[in-house]
């Protein structure tokens, strides 16, 4: 009688045991290959301006600043909050500790990339899985793949939620969608393969109703604790002028193309096998195909094509790559991984050999700011480089952190619809009592020549002629200080 009951716990026991002592050996695995390829993040206090404007949005939030109100971007909170947080434990000097948790996130993509590879595939599939997804993370620019940036963190969030998809916990796949979402809008482009399953699974009624709590609760929490109205349009409603694909058509078709080729040298190693699973359309890879397709609608969304958004791409390719690689003999595996290896290994070297001009300028620039200003003074940079202000520990005279949300040129664009008449709705109002509220000792004109500069900005340049006056230039940067009395 009690021997059915004994056999199946010791059956029980048996895959606790093993599946223990399988992740004992792949986690460290995981952990030292997503410290490798994040090694050249730590190389440099920072990689690009999305990075320098979240850390300014986290010290104006330390300061008090309220989100969307005081402290605007177009994206959602989670990446402000997350800057605050560590710059509140760790002080606001350093990008390290984002650099760590970027790893970590890395980390957790991987492992859940693994244990879903692992539960359909096998043990060999899981540690293909895990390890080619860390390996193909890097084959971007390193301004893109190594910045601790909003992608970085979409990630783990994405492959939560096929995760907890995948084992029919809708609830938590909902969150998962929240938090990725929250991370970045694009990130909710996962929720298209968590609804597959969850249609494919025949989920009841309550299943459904999980999936939206969870994605929607998480959400309207972050937005009531700034402000729904202003949450909607800085995150939804407010980009028109941005998201318009109207204008410079060859500039971003260009960028597009050399970021898609970056990324297809990175995966030389699995483009084959991916187009080999494609033919054969493995009905069990729906979801990852739909996964991939989601991500590229996320990468073209915009129609900007920055190097940092095809990250979104990478673990449904490490996916189905491992799909198409299941079944072959084992050796397949080890060349494609090979071959991805070498791959990573120019990237690596890209990232800690490769002179950042940019960030040289920044440091130059902020430098100047210190000389010529107090810790106390309100400045205004005109130009794309927030990270100046951090670097240079200074106030910014606005709540505008670059030049783009006033006249459109956040978007990437070579001239085209790039002015006044396309900023941010109700923005040059609001910039124009910031200015006057504050009169910044300094202004800087870090335009150098773009279609933003200062005659072509009317405003911006009947302000500088009525108040300041030239005193110096830096790298093509003009310095322009206020006149007594104005």
């Amino acid at each position: 009688m009690l021997a059915a009951p004994l056999a199946r716990a010791r059956t029980a026991d048996t895959r606790t045991v093993t599946r223990a002592a399988y992740w004992m050996r792949l986690l460290p695995l995981l952990a030292t290959l997503a410290c490798v390829t994040r090694l050249p993040s730590f190389v440099r206090p920072l990689w690009n301006p999305d990075e320098g404007y979240l850390a300014v949005q986290a010290r104006l939030l330390a300061q008090g600043g309220q989100l969307y109100d005081t402290v605007v971007d177009r994206k959602p909170p989670l990446l402000p909050w997350l800057y605050e947080a560590a710059f509140a434990v760790c002080g606001s000097g350093s990008l390290i500790p984002l650099r760590v948790l970027a790893v970590l996130a890395q980390l957790l993509t991987a492992a859940a990339l693994a244990s879903l590879a692992r539960r359909r595939w096998g043990d060999r599939a899981g540690r293909t899985a895990g390890v080619l997804y860390l390996l193909v993370s890097v084959g971007l620019n390193p301004e893109d793949a190594q910045a601790a940036g909003f992608e970085v963190f979409i990630l783990p969030g994405t492959a939560a939620a096929l995760w907890c998809a995948d084992r029919g916990r809708w609830g938590a796949a909902g969150a998962a969608v929240a938090a990725a979402f929250l991370a970045k809008q694009t990130g909710g482009a996962v929720l298209l393969p968590v609804a597959w399953l969850l249609d494919r699974r025949g989920a009841p009624r309550a299943g459904v109703l999980r999936l939206a709590a969870g994605c929607a609760l998480p959400v309207l929490g972050a937005a009531l604790l700034t402000d729904p109205a202003r949450f909607l349009f800085w995150t939804v409603t407010g980009s028109a002028a941005y998201v318009s694909f109207t204008g410079s058509e060859l500039h971003v078709l260009a960028r597009a193309l050399a970021n898609t080729a970056l990324l297809a040298v990175a995966s030389a190693g699995l483009l084959p096998p991916v187009v080999r699973a494609l033919r054969s359309a493995r009905t069990e890879a729906v979801d990852l195909w739909l996964w991939l397709a989601g991500s590229a609608v996320a990468v073209t969304a915009g129609f900007h094509f920055f190097g940092h958004y095809y990250l979104q791409l990478t673990p449904p390719i490490a996916l189905l790559a491992t799909a198409a690689l299941h079944g072959l003999p084992a050796e397949r595996g080890v060349a494609a991984v090979r071959t991805w290896a070498g791959a990573c290994a120019l990237f690596l070297a890209w990232g800690l050999l490769a002179p950042r001009p940019e960030l040289a300028h920044a440091q130059r620039l902020a430098a100047a700011l210190e000389q010529r200003t107090t810790p106390a003074d309100r400045v205004l940079v005109w130009g794309m480089h927030p990270e100046t202000y951090w670097l240079a520990g200074r106030t910014p005279a606005t709540r505008y952190l670059t030049a783009g949300l006033l006249t459109n040129y956040s978007g990437g664009r070579d001239g085209s619809e790039v002015g006044e008449k396309y900023a941010v709705a109700g923005a040059w109002p609001v910039f124009r009592r910031e200015l006057d509220a504050y009169a910044p000792p300094l202004v800087v004109d870090d335009s150098r020549g773009k279609p933003y500069a200062p005659d072509r900005v009317p405003p911006l340049r009947r302000l500088l002629a009525a108040r300041y006056e030239k005193t110096g230039t830096v790298d093509g940067a003009v310095l322009y200080a206020r006149v007594p009395g104005q």
